[in-house]
C-alpha cells in the first residue's frame, strides 16, 4: 500500500506556464522526495501595457510518503 501526500504551491515565470510549473517542481524537489504528479489547478497572467509580464500557476503536488511492499 502506498501513502501519498498533496501540497498546494504557487509558482510563477516570466517565460511561460510550462516554465512556471517546472519552477514549482524544481523548488519542491529540494525538500520533497518522490514527486509523483502535478495537478495544475489554476493559471493566470499579469499584464502591463497590453503585454503579458508574468505567468502564474496554482498547482497541487502529489508525492509518496510511505510505501509498503
Amino acid at each position: 500500500m502506498a501513502v501519498l501526500k498533496v501540497i498546494e504551491i504557487l509558482g510563477n515565470s516570466t517565460e511561460s506556464f510550462e516554465d512556471a510549473v517546472q519552477n514549482i517542481v524544481t523548488e519542491a524537489s529540494q525538500t520533497v522526495r518522490d514527486i509523483k504528479s502535478v495537478y495544475v489547478k489554476d493559471m493566470q497572467v499579469t499584464v502591463e501595457n497590453n503585454q503579458i509580464v508574468e505567468y502564474r500557476v496554482n498547482a497541487k503536488v502529489c508525492f509518496g510518503i510511505l510505501e509498503d511492499d
